[in-house]
């Protein structure tokens, strides 16, 4: 078994692109919750789902980043993302 050890830098960028992944996703659905430490998130869950989703259709890898021996899927990380935060969106929306 091979163990990946990143170093700082290298996630600092990965956090770096999460994030950036995850605003985008947030901005193109329309609904933002929170700042920074939310959008790292919603671009990690984001790009597990566009992941999982693009395995399960079938569909190519875009467009990744290969960052300290790991890849990032940046489209499908936005793609999953504007999924995500849609779903969240609809389901916490309160009624005026």
């Amino acid at each position: 078994m091979i163990i990946n050890v990143m170093g700082f830098w290298e996630f600092f960028l990965l956090l770096l692109i999460a994030g950036i992944c995850g605003s985008i996703g947030q901005t193109i659905a329309g609904y933002s919750r929170g700042g920074c430490i939310v959008s790292i998130v919603v671009g990690f869950i984001g790009a597990l789902l566009g992941s999982w989703l693009s395995e399960q259709l079938g569909l190519p890898e875009l467009f990744s980043v290969q960052i300290g021996g790991s890849e990032f899927p940046i489209i499908w990380a936005i793609i999953g993302s504007v999924i995500f935060v849609t779903v969240v969106g609809l389901l916490t929306r309160h009624k005026d």
